[in-house]
């Protein structure tokens, strides 16, 4: 549990940084607002694939596997972020942390929600995504201390450390239980793809739906397509909706779909302020660093009492009726929060409570998809459900 939620500190840490220095890198790259949200947002671009890929990986090798890839992949994405010589550069780096990210999300889960009895997995699954928030909190007092002295270029360097974290996990840790039983055990390695490569026809025609959901995605995320985002998003929804039918089959498609739209909505609400709440103290607000530090401890700790809060919800009165109870009393404070302009305190104690309602409850997301699919199956198909939501909930 603790190596997992370590990973996912770590995971907080290492995407959260964008969202700090993103006036900096704006500036010093002279990009507009626009461009400069794009960079955050890149990571979606290549998240569905790499919750798929990864979380394929994990199903095939085990969770410890590729939970220590994912933790590589985004820890030497974002060091290489630091090394950045335009908006071109920085993007790619982007790309490598939105693989990393998807597929320690589909690996951590479920390494840790096979390892704990199942009465207990929505409170190992709020306690997991914890991590997150943790995690922010951290990259924001790092960036008090950093950026005003050093730059904001340091604050990628530093985040490399999650490889420490990788090689920890690798050395010293066993394989998730119903994994080695399930599939460990047995010896025969499941591959949850199979479906979309069984004949030739299907893997050409998977193969130009991949093609052309990435091409649609870069579009979407980036100025490229600005006169033809809602067209494009159309198409890349199109060609996911597309693998999720193959995957979930004529009884389990539907499933998919409707879990896919669960995280779609659940990402409207909560990306803007995932995203951008570092840039709106900054430039709605005028915060200083240091402003801007304190609010983002509200918003951090109160997303992890949410998490924590609804892990012990999720196991007392069910998954479902937590999630929506929580959600539901969540939106009584979207309008006091952006109605604050001239007290700190005031905006950070309305932050904790609307984020530990709305954001927190996300720590059941892990838990409930998971819960629907086969150990076989399971990393791969939260893997691929999870990132094409919460790409589309971001676009």
């Amino acid at each position: 549990m603790f190596a997992a939620w370590a990973g996912y500190v770590l995971d907080g840490f290492d995407f959260v940084l964008i969202t700090l220095v993103l006036t900096e890198i704006a500036d010093e790259f002279d990009l507009g607002t626009v461009q400069s949200a794009s960079l955050v947002s890149g990571a979606f671009i290549t998240r569905w694939l790499g919750g798929a890929l990864l979380g394929a990986m994990g199903d095939r090798y085990g969770r410890k596997a590729a939970m220590i890839a994912s933790i590589l992949l985004y820890s030497l994405g974002t060091f290489g972020c630091g090394f950045a010589w335009g908006y071109t550069s920085l993007f790619v780096f982007r790309l490598l942390i939105g693989m990393g990210m998807a597929g320690e999300y589909s690996a951590s889960a479920t390494y840790v929600l096979e390892s704990w009895p199942v009465r207990l997995r929505n409170r190992a699954s709020g306690f997991l995504i914890s991590g997150y928030a943790f995690g922010t909190v951290i990259a924001a007092e790092v960036y008090q201390w950093v950026v005003p002295s050093l730059g904001w270029r340091w604050m990628f360097w530093i985040g490399v450390l999650p490889v420490l974290v990788a090689l920890w996990v690798r050395r010293a840790l066993p394989e998730a239980d119903d994994w080695a039983e399930d599939v460990g055990e047995a010896g025969v390695k499941p591959n949850p793809f199979r479906p979309l490569f069984a004949t030739r026809r299907l893997t050409a025609v998977n193969t130009v739906l991949t093609v052309a959901a990435t091409v649609a995605l870069f579009c979407v995320f980036t100025p490229v397509g600005a006169d033809l985002v809602p067209e494009l998003s159309l198409l890349a929804a199109a060609c996911l909706i597309a693998f999720a039918a193959q995957l979930g089959g004529r009884r389990g498609w539907v499933l998919y779909v409707a879990l896919m739209a669960t995280v779609f909505c659940a990402f409207l609400y909560s990306w803007p302020i995932q995203a951008l709440l570092p840039t709106y103290l900054k430039t709605e607000l005028g915060y200083s660093p240091s402003q801007v530090t304190d609010v983002m401890y509200y918003a951090g700790f109160g997303t992890m009492l949410g998490c924590w809060l609804a892990g012990f919800t999720g196991d007392r009165f069910g998954t479902r009726k937590a999630y929506a109870l929580t959600l539901a009393g969540s939106l009584a404070l979207i309008f006091p929060v952006f109605a604050v302009q001239n007290s700190l305190v005031g905006l950070g104690v309305l932050l904790f409570f609307m984020l530990a309602l709305s954001q927190g409850i996300s720590g059941l997301l892990p838990k409930y998809i998971a819960g629907h699919f086969p150990t076989r199956t399971r990393a791969a198909s939260l893997g691929f459900v999870y990132n094409v939501g919460r790409t589309a909930g971001s676009a």
